[in-house]
Formats: structure tokens, C-alpha cells, sequence
């Protein structure tokens, strides 16, 4: 997952920026779908604790290179933020003393001055050389067994102390004690008196409020999306694999895989409206919508890999021709509708995760009853 997530972040900042990368991870939905796209339960608030933690395990290992740097994490890890910006500032130039403020003030405001339910437990500051930063924090309701996740951008921020989020992910809890809301300027003014009132001050919300089911359903995705990304894996006449990859020992199903990650690298923000759909690349480790198909996933990581090398040594072929994935899968929407394919899909991916060494929490996925002994070695076929 950390090597993934790692050559994503590298892929992002090599052709878009640093900026870029803060932009994104302050964006909720483009932060749910990296979650997807790497294999994690595609509707848990767990999400969040393993997408920073495995982003902050690869880019510690290349953040002079990248000009990237994630600290804090979750519980002990969190308070450690201000010694860690600290160390970031005396390797960078960066003024660290404001950075911690800035992380102290960003903790403090998700924490008392909007009082919701959720009290943070994983505070992750992300920096780049440039000083500029995003803040991707986390509270659990211990009574709601609910977790909300808060959003920050300093590109964004005007002021700390009136609708400084970029975004926070959760449910609506209805009338809030929200001190940072451009309407309680007198009230902030007059807290004491607040404090005896309940006053109605909504805290803005971004729209994605993820389910409570742990399936992955038709209404989850956007069906015309994914079969075009599934179109463009599976039936060779569209495309012309070999000019577009230019990668050998690339099969179908590890097309489908570099199509998805490639829109989370290079989609727009309207592409990311329907997390879940980024599930499709590798599953998730619950099981759902089906088994880490873990071959899949090395091979997935081994091709981005490569193509990143590539590029630094000034050979840009296999960059562009994954960032064409994106475009070519976008071109094949038009004029496409999608059929009853969703359910009968899903069923197919769950009955072949064996053959791609799938795997959940549970443990390792297994062949079906039916599955004649011969088809019990095969592995994926490669197209050329």
C-alpha cells in the first residue's frame, strides 16, 4: 500500500506540482478514491488512518527529492507533529515556529472551536519545500461510533478563526457550536453569553457522506465510468494496447488496475464524485467489492514504478502513455450506456481473485467449487 501510494504522490508532483498534491489531499473525494485505488475498505473511516500513514512510511524515505514531508499521524504519533515540523524546518529553511502554530491552531479549532461530537485522534501536517501546507485531521463521536474528517489548505485559508476548512467529510449533526462560521463574528465577541444559548451556527460540510453498507453497489459507482474504464481493459479492438503502453507482460485485468490509478493521477475534480468506483482496481481488504487481487497490485506498482524512472532519466513515453489511459477511458463515455453488467461483474472478480492471489482480512481467497483442477495453475494471460 505504502509503495503505491508512494509513486502516486511521486507521479501527482512530477507532472502537476506540489500544489497540486495539497490541493488534492485537501479535496475529500479525490481523498476517498486514493483510499480506494489502494485497497483500502472503500466506505471505513479507517481510510484515513492508513492513506496518511502509508503515504507518510513512502514519502519519508524521498522527501528531499519530492520536496514533500508528512508529519504527525494518528494518537502518540499526532503529538509529535511539532518536534517532526521542527526537524523539517531545520533541514528546509522553512520558518517552523509559524508551521507549528499553524498545526496547533488547525488541531485547536477542529477541537473547541467547532464543538460537533468528534474528538480528534490523527493529526497529519503535510508541507512542501515551497512552506505551503494542507492539514488532513480526524475526530471520532466514541457515542455515534461515527468519524468525521476535517480538510485544510493554507493556499485557501484566509483566516483560522472563520471558515478555514476546505472541506470536512461526515454527516450532518444539525445545530453545532461552530465559532468559526462567518455569522458568529458578534458571537465570538460575546462567547460567554453563546455558551448559555444554542446557537444555530452549521458547520459547511462537504457532500460525501459515505454508507453504512459494507457492499459495493450499483448506486454506488457511476455505471458509465466504470464500464468505459472496463471497455477499454477488456476489449482489445478499441485500443491499440501495445502503442498505448508501450509496457510487456501488461494483461487486461492489470490494464483495469493502471486505468483507475491513472485518473486518480490525472482526472479532474469532477471525476472523483463516486469514490467507490476506484474500489474496481484492486478490491478491498474487506472483501469488498472483491479480494486485494495482490498480483495485480504488484504488477500495478511495478509498471508505475518503471514509468517514474523512466521519466526522471528524461524518457517520458511510458508516463504519457498512462496518462493517455485516462483520456481514452474519459473518449469511450461518449455515446456509451451502460447495460446490466454491474452485479454479474462482481461476481466474475470474486470468483477469479484466486488466480491473482486474492486476499482480505479474513484470509486468502479460494477457487470455486466448480473450478476443474487444470484451471487450478493459471495465472493471468498477457496481451503480447
Amino acid at each position: 500500500m505504502s509503495l503505491l501510494g508512494g509513486a502516486i504522490v511521486e507521479a501527482v508532483v512530477m507532472e502537476y506540482g506540489r500544489g497540486e498534491l495539497l490541493r488534492r489531499l485537501s479535496d475529500p473525494f479525490w481523498f476517498q478514491s486514493l483510499g480506494c485505488v489502494l485497497g483500502m475498505d472503500w466506505h471505513s473511516s479507517g481510510i484515513t488512518t492508513s492513506v496518511m500513514n502509508a503515504l507518510k512510511r513512502s514519502v519519508s524515505l524521498r522527501s528531499s527529492e519530492l520536496g514533500v514531508y508528512i508529519c504527525g499521524g494518528r494518537g502518540r504519533s499526532s503529538r509529535q507533529t511539532p518536534a517532526e515540523l521542527l526537524d523539517v524546518a531545520e533541514r528546509t529553511g522553512l520558518d517552523g515556529e509559524a508551521l507549528v502554530r499553524c498545526s496547533r491552531l488547525s488541531a485547536k479549532v477542529d477541537n473547541t472551536a467547532v464543538q460537533d461530537g468528534f474528538q480528534l485522534y490523527l493529526h497529519s501536517f503535510v508541507v512542501t519545500a515551497e512552506g505551503d501546507w494542507a492539514v488532513i485531521q480526524q475526530g471520532m463521536n466514541p457515542a455515534g461510533r461515527m468519524a468525521r474528517r476535517y480538510h485544510w489548505l493554507s493556499s485557501s485559508l484566509e483566516s483560522f478563526t472563520q471558515e478555514p476548512h476546505a472541506s470536512v467529510c461526515g454527516l450532518n449533526q444539525g445545530l453545532i457550536l461552530n465559532l468559526t462560521h462567518r455569522e458568529a463574528a458578534m458571537t465570538k465577541e460575546g462567547i460567554l453569553e453563546l455558551t448559555r444559548e444554542r446557537p444555530d451556527r452549521l458547520l459547511h460540510e462537504a457532500a460525501l457522506v459515505m454508507p453504512c453498507h459494507h457492499e459495493v453497489t450499483a448506486g454506488d459507482v457511476d455505471l458509465k465510468r466504470l464500464g468505459a474504464a472496463l471497455i477499454l481493459a477488456h476489449e482489445s479492438e478499441v485500443a491499440d494496447f501495445e502503442s498505448l503502453l508501450l509496457l510487456p507482460g501488461v494483461g487486461p485485468r492489470t490494464l483495469q488496475s493502471l486505468t483507475l490509478v491513472s485518473e486518480v493521477i490525472h482526472g479532474t475534480p469532477s471525476r472523483f464524485t463516486d469514490p467507490a468506483r476506484f474500489s474496481f482496481a484492486h478490491g478491498g481488504k474487506d472483501g469488498h467489492p472483491f479480494p486485494v487481487p495482490t498480483e495485480i497490485y504488484d504488477r500495478t506498482i511495478e509498471v508505475l514504478d518503471r514509468a517514474i524512472h523512466s521519466a526522471r532519466l528524461g524518457e517520458r513515453d511510458k508516463t504519457e502513455a498512462l496518462k493517455h489511459l485516462s483520456r481514452v477511458s474519459v473518449s469511450l463515455e461518449r455515446g456509451y450506456e451502460p447495460g446490466d453488467y454491474f452485479d454479474k461483474y462482481v461476481e466474475q472478480e470474486r470468483r477469479n481473485a484466486w488466480r491473482w492471489g486474492g486476499k482480505t482480512v479474513y484470509g486468502d481467497a479460494k477457487p470455486p467449487d466448480d473450478t476443474p483442477p487444470e484451471a487450478a495453475g493459471s495465472r493471468q494471460l498477457t496481451l503480447w
